[in-house]
């Protein structure tokens, strides 16, 4: 602490304390409170010109008994409002979430950080709340069994919660069902439940989700999961040996991205994780041998996961280790080099609508929305004529009176699910998740925080902090 007098006008306000520990803002608000001039129209001359907001008092030079001028008008006198103040506490609670911008954290029932993390990621999928508002008992689809339906009732119940509340909310009910339906997560140890893999749960609770948020009756089948997460895969499968080759197609909900030695960035690891080597027995050599497996994107989801596999089996230890290694990973993330043939050219014409529109922000001359149609409409033919039948993946899902949207490729970050510690069986998870106001929120538990966008880019690993370990994008789509 160090004491200065302040000169204003024909004021002099001597034995002014000045914590130096504090930014300079708040002796501002010291001075707002002895004058009534705000910090933002106060001008104090220091060395080296007028003082900052967010100045080092160590740099500044100010002394023990030094007098500072200050300049500044007050405000002008405020009438007081026809209507009374109202606090935010004192409002309903929809209103008060409004007025917060998030919505609230959940109560850790003892080594369930994994669940909550989990929770909180995919409840900030519109899409997906909407389908769970739209089950109800006499919806439900006569394959889905009792335990199932169960669960999809209390992640439906439990969001709704969320949505309503700004207090920390309870799973109680959601966290019993869900050990009722995989009793993995109702392991004891001494006595207390132990910490599981936020993985697990996640692919758990949608593939329950993806089962019984099927539409009942309906010709297409509609899944409502795989509509919005449902990842379309076409994979080659090549012996060099015997020159046999096969192609199969399949729809998984996450890609993954492999980590070794040589991958630094998310992109990298993606294009490992969808190439593998298999051993196999071959009918043409009539023993075992090493067949290639590439694979591509073929649809498109509108959530696009991500798992960095961190996690692997350590035998001496007899536990889930974890590699550290830091990998990268963008705000805006373009698979397009990562689709099949087919995929590339349906994404041309939404590619360059998507660029105009980019452009025209940027104050750039570009084509007009027609002659991007004809330019590309013999591609488009071409890419329908040679389709595998795998639908329209350039399409993206909607939602009922929404306008038909097409797929660009190209993904906004929108959730990252994070561990600390050194097992996957142990540590922390918390859920960074992106609110529609565009400002970002952790999820620590019962605990949202703010956070900042560099924040979030700071998760990629490389020691003890916390590091992604599932990711989620949102596809940026355009209007034809």
């Amino acid at each position: 602490m160090i004491t200065v007098s302040v000169k204003w006008q024909k004021e002099l306000f001597k034995d002014v304390e000045i914590d130096t520990t504090q930014p300079p803002y708040v002796f501002k608000c010291q001075l707002f409170d002895l004058t009534g001039v705000p910090p933002e129209r106060q001008k104090i001359m220091v060395k080296g010109g007028l003082l900052k907001d967010d100045a080092n008092w160590s740099t500044l030079g100010v002394k023990e008994g030094q007098k500072l001028m200050m300049m500044g008008t007050v405000d002008e006198i405020v009438k007081s409002p026809e209507k009374g103040t109202v606090f935010v506490e004192d409002l309903p609670e929809e209103e008060q979430v409004a007025a917060v911008g998030h919505t609230a954290g959940l109560f850790n029932l003892g080594n369930t950080c994994y669940m909550n993390s989990t929770l909180q990621c995919l409840h900030s999928v519109p899409e997906l709340k909407s389908a769970l508002i739209d089950y109800s008992q006499s919806g439900r689809n006569t394959d889905v069994d009792q335990s199932s339906h169960m669960l999809t009732i209390a992640t439906r119940d439990l969001f709704n919660e969320l949505d309503k509340s700004v207090k920390p909310v309870a799973p109680m009910q959601f966290w019993m069902v869900l050990r009722k339906k995989y009793p993995q997560f109702a392991q004891l140890h001494n006595g207390v439940f132990m910490q599981q893999d936020a993985e697990e749960c996640w692919t758990q609770l949608l593939y329950t989700l993806s089962q019984s948020l099927t539409s009942p009756g309906s010709s297409e089948n509609l899944d409502a999961v795989k509509a919005n997460f449902g990842i379309g895969l076409i994979s080659r499968t090549y012996c060099q040996e015997s020159n046999e080759e096969s192609s199969e197609t399949e729809s998984v909900f996450s890609l993954k991205c492999h980590i070794s030695q040589e991958v630094n960035h998310l992109h990298e690891g993606l294009k490992h994780g969808l190439k593998s080597e298999l051993e196999k027995a071959s009918p043409v050599l009539g023993r075992s041998a090493i067949y290639l497996k590439e694979s591509h994107i073929n649809a498109l989801p509108r959530y696009l996961t991500v798992q960095f596999v961190r996690f692997f089996w350590k035998r001496e230890s007899n536990q889930k280790a974890k590699i550290l290694r830091k990998v990268d990973y963008p705000l805006e993330l373009d698979v397009y080099d990562l689709c099949s043939e087919d995929l590339r050219k349906k994404l041309e014409t939404p590619r360059q609508i998507l660029r105009n529109e980019e452009g025209k922000k940027l104050g750039l001359k570009v084509k007009e929305k027609s002659a991007v149609h004809k330019e590309n409409d013999v591609k488009m033919s071409d890419a329908e004529g040679s389709s595998n039948g795998g639908g329209e993946p350039s399409v993206a899902p909607m939602e009922e009176g929404e306008k038909e949207t097409q797929m660009t490729g190209v993904y906004d970050l929108v959730a990252v699910l994070t561990h600390k510690g050194r097992s996957a069986d142990s540590g922390h998870y918390v859920g960074w998740v992106k609110q529609e106001n565009g400002k970002w929120i952790e999820f620590d538990d019962d605990n949202p925080k703010p956070r900042l966008e560099e924040d979030i880019t700071k998760l990629s690993g490389g020691g003890d902090w916390h590091m992604a370990y599932i990711i989620m994008y949102k596809a940026r789509v355009v209007s034809p």
